[in-house]
């Protein structure tokens, strides 16, 4: 798996910063993960389980093509996904979402390509060495409240790498496999320590609440990441 980005995008149809960003990852039976997915995606695995991750963060200064990164106005919001590590029908690894959860109505765009985006009340607040997220979808499920606290930069180990470093999304609409490309600078990480959660998001996404206590990273951010332009996801041709 890549730490960097493997390619670049010249056409971002959407840059911001991504901050105050939390990972908390649980392994699941792949076979469970597997039946939640659309045709043409196959569960990837790592030490022989498939992992769903729940990431809050903010999206700070989004903006479309041609906007200047100072430009007044620019759009800052919490986000929250649920997602989980995919191979495509291309034979590409990438993140397959769940759900996505967002306070500015724009990003509901992304749902004409079956990125799944729903209108939520989210908040980030930091106080001492603490960073709360809380969030609920409109009508009050699924929720989420979370406490962590961050702590020293970690040198990431392979497994690190693999949560993490992922560099392109699929959805699916209309019957079509799209992928979008997805670049920015490597994530710094750093430990984390839970200190409250409590989620239904894994419930609302057909999975069982976690049984085992999640892997968690803390990251303060990345600066200009570039989204790309959706393409149609086609199947890899056999070789030889």
């Amino acid at each position: 798996m890549a730490i960097a980005p493997e390619q670049g995008v010249r056409f971002p149809v959407l840059r911001a910063t991504w901050t105050t960003q939390t990972f908390l990852h649980w392994p699941y039976p792949p076979g469970r993960v597997q039946e939640l997915l659309p045709r043409g995606l196959t569960v990837q695995r790592y030490e022989g389980a498939a992992w769903v991750s729940l990431t809050p963060f903010v999206m700070a200064g989004a903006r479309g093509p041609g906007a200047r990164a100072r430009l007044p106005g620019l759009a800052t919001f919490p986000e929250t996904n649920l997602r989980t590590y995919v191979r495509g029908p291309d034979g590409r690894d990438g993140l397959w979402f769940f759900s996505l959860e967002v306070t500015w109505r724009p990003m509901l765009a992304a749902r004409a390509l079956g990125v799944p985006y729903r209108l939520g009340r989210l908040q980030v607040t930091r106080g001492g060495d603490r960073v709360r997220y809380t969030g609920a979808r409109s009508g009050g499920f699924p929720w989420y409240r979370l406490t962590v606290r961050p702590g020293a930069p970690i040198t990431p180990s392979a497994r690190d790498v693999w949560l993490t470093g992922r560099w392109r999304a699929y959805s699916r609409r209309l019957g079509v496999c799209w992928r979008v490309p997805v670049h920015h600078e490597p994530w710094t990480l750093r430990r984390a320590t839970v200190e409250t959660l409590e989620e239904t998001l894994t419930v609302a996404a057909g999975l069982p609440p976690p049984s085992d206590e999640p892997v968690v990273h803390f990251s303060s951010g990345v600066g200009c990441a570039r989204l790309g332009v959706f393409r149609p996801c086609l199947p890899r041709r056999p070789t030889g």
